[in-house]
């Protein structure tokens, strides 16, 4: 998995995806959603090291199945809210 984390003042973004869905650009409807390089693309990651950076996070942005599984693991998602985006699940998290 890929993991890059954003900064700014107090608030932790961490963005993160599967190995197999990075650069891909999936489809719903007349929506296109790009998961880009330029975003998600920072270190590959454990789980355990995934997990750590979601419970300090105050805003998430996720997308693959192992990725969203950790969420679901760790307890950070629901998996009622997760969603499919061309075959793709995705999931955000918010904390506020």
């Amino acid at each position: 998995m890929f993991l890059k984390i954003y900064k700014n003042g107090g608030h932790v973004l961490v963005a993160a995806c599967d190995r197999e869905v990075l650069g891909k650009t999936l489809k719903h409807g007349n929506t296109t959603v790009e998961i880009s390089r330029a975003f998600y693309e920072g270190e590959c990651v454990s789980e355990e090291e995934l997990q750590k950076a979601l419970e300090e996070a105050t805003t998430a942005n996720l997308f693959g199945e192992k990725t969203i599984k950790c969420a679901i693991k760790c307890g950070l998602i629901d998996p009622d809210s997760v969603i499919i985006i061309d075959d793709v699940p995705h999931a955000q998290i918010f904390r506020v």
